[in-house]
């Protein structure tokens, strides 16, 4: 008897635990070769204005970034992100950074939180709230922080990670993303398309 009521108990435990993981039924990660969705939808910026992806991008590009205030991860790669917006900046590509935890809006990733942030870290490009996720859904981002490029004709050429190792900038080999900037600026093809980032999740709201 006592064989029969584990193992009931096993599956019922089991079954339990498959369908968490398809509660967030979340889109595949955006392939290389597409281009951007959602081009059109406003997001709010930090400055109090709504801008969207085809606000942002230029006739040499788009950087989208997804972040958040406090993820060690982030922490631990702000040189890192403000460097390669601001040399966006300095080149012409379009960029911004995208706060998708919709989870933690009434706590360290509210909007308050989001400007404060901001204003601390310098940034110079659009700090935007994703509402709902939505944009993280439509990428399929799960990462803080979590690098796409886009290139002249709006096509994805490039996502992942922003080098090869996010605990020490001293350390690093491979600059994946300044070197995809530099092939984009230049109309190339970046050496490396694809790489895996290492951060935090983003904390969506549980669905029922």
């Amino acid at each position: 008897m006592k064989k029969i009521k584990l193992t009931s108990l096993s599956l019922i435990a089991l079954a339990f635990i498959a369908s968490s993981f398809v509660v967030l039924n979340l889109s595949d990660e955006l392939a290389i070769g597409t281009k951007s969705p959602k081009a059109d939808v406003k997001m709010m910026d930090v400055s109090g204005k709504e801008v969207s992806f085809n606000d942002v991008k230029t006739a040499k590009g788009l950087l989208v970034i997804f972040s958040c205030n406090t993820c060690p991860y982030v922490k631990l790669s702000e040189s890192r992100i403000k460097e390669n917006t601001d040399f966006c900046n300095k080149n012409g590509i379009g960029s911004l950074i995208i706060n998708s935890n919709e989870a933690q809006r009434d706590a360290d990733d509210s909007f308050d939180a989001m400007k404060k942030y901001a204003g601390d870290q310098k940034l110079a490009v659009p700090y935007v709230l994703d509402k709902k996720s939505e944009m993280a859904d439509a990428f399929g981002a799960t990462r803080t922080p979590q690098c796409f490029l886009f290139d002249a004709g709006g096509v994805l050429v490039y996502k992942g990670a922003i080098d090869d190792n996010v605990k020490d900038t001293k350390a690093v080999k491979q600059s994946y993303l300044k070197d995809a900037l530099m092939a984009v600026l230049i109309g190339a093809k970046p050496g490396v398309t694809e790489t895996k980032s290492i951060g935090c999740t983003i904390k969506r709201l549980e669905q029922n």
